[in-house]
């Protein structure tokens, strides 16, 4: 028995890859006699037929795939979809960005702190300029105050009010009857202990009354007089103290020697006028001939019964006790130091 004939099997049509295209889905390949494949499957052998050297005719192609759908039930494969195309390659030093961005940043805050240390320290420095500025000016401000404040003093120094200065001495101040004789005494320091005062006077004012053991003298201011009693004497020095029981205010005594050219204002009773003012300078301060004791010398008018009156500064504060002028001369006038009395009398505190 002859074997059946073999119907050429025909390939699908043929269809160039191109470039970039997927891989065709693979040919099922049809089982031959003999092999490993279907029993009874034939072998379709391909051989060149008209037209192209080596490739199937349109014939061959059509009874093959007639063949493949009728005898074997083999229906070509489908082919697949073509493929999405691939995302481009990205290089991986992108994935660098974040970290340098970090880097980045981290820098400027450095940066700006930095800047802000800068900063501080600057102002810190100009606070510090700025304090010791205000310092100096402050230092300079009172040091120039100081200043001003001394000449003020000094300029009040040099003010002289003889008005103001004989308002203030004259109710302390008081004409002495004593016997026939007239003077001035004025009242100096504390009250005494029963609650009365201490006056100066010069020893000759009340020598008369002294010598004949009595001790009892007036004092008057204005039209007010009062009794008053010769506590203690010193013939050398020219001086006198007495006290009264009335209650007066002492006079300010100066802790400090006059010096020549200073204002000053005498206040007495020359020749029995009581609440007599004179102004003058300090002329010196010098010592007569015959004794040891030391006088200030000054210009302002005095006559009798100035005697015991008290010579006052331009503050208001006892220079000395006016006791003497010269004969024949004006101008020239004399007192006890202040500071020599109150050695004399202790009274002056």
């Amino acid at each position: 028995m002859s074997e059946p004939h073999q119907q050429p099997v025909q390939p699908g049509p043929y269809i160039p890859q191109q470039a970039g295209d997927p891989l065709p889905p693979a040919q099922p390949q049809i089982p031959t006699q003999g092999g490993g494949g279907l029993p009874g499957a034939l072998t379709v052998p391909y051989a060149p037929q008209h037209g192209v050297p080596g490739l199937p005719t349109q014939a061959e192609i059509a009874a093959g795939a007639a063949y493949q759908q009728v005898v074997l039930g083999y229906q070509p494969s489908v082919p697949f979809p073509p493929q999405p195309p691939q995302p481009a390659y990205r290089p991986a030093r992108r994935r660098l960005w974040p970290a340098i961005t970090v880097t980045i940043v981290l820098i400027a805050l450095a940066a700006v702190v930095a800047w802000q240390e800068l900063q501080i320290v600057d102002l810190s420095d100009r606070l510090a300029k700025t304090q010791a500025q205000a310092q100096a000016d402050r230092d300079s401000a009172k040091a120039a105050a100081e200043a001003m404040a001394s000449r003020i003093a000094g300029m009040e120094k040099e003010s002289f009010h003889p008005e103001q200065i004989a308002a203030a001495a004259l109710p302390s101040v008081f004409r002495v009857k004593a016997g026939q004789f007239s003077g001035t005494a004025w009242v100096v320091g504390k009250p005494t202990s029963g609650g009365g005062a201490y006056l100066f006077t010069n020893f000759h004012v009340v020598e008369s009354v002294w010598n004949k053991g009595e001790k009892k003298v007036g004092i008057e201011h204005k039209d007010l007089r009062f009794d008053a009693t010769i506590v203690k004497v010193d013939k050398d020095k020219d001086l006198a103290q007495l006290e009264t029981t009335a209650k007066f205010t002492g006079l300010a005594v100066a802790a400090e020697a006059v010096q020549p050219g200073e204002p000053i204002v005498v206040v007495g009773a020359p020749l029995g006028l009581d609440s007599s003012v004179t102004t003058g300078v300090v002329s010196a301060i010098r010592k007569l001939e015959g004794t040891d004791e030391t006088y200030v010398q000054f210009d302002a008018p005095i006559n009798p019964g100035n005697s015991g009156g008290p010579v006052i500064n331009a503050q208001g504060q006892v220079v000395g006790i006016a006791t003497a002028k010269l004969k024949n001369a004006e101008g020239i006038g004399l007192a006890i130091p202040i500071g020599l009395a109150c050695q004399a009398f202790p009274i002056c505190g």
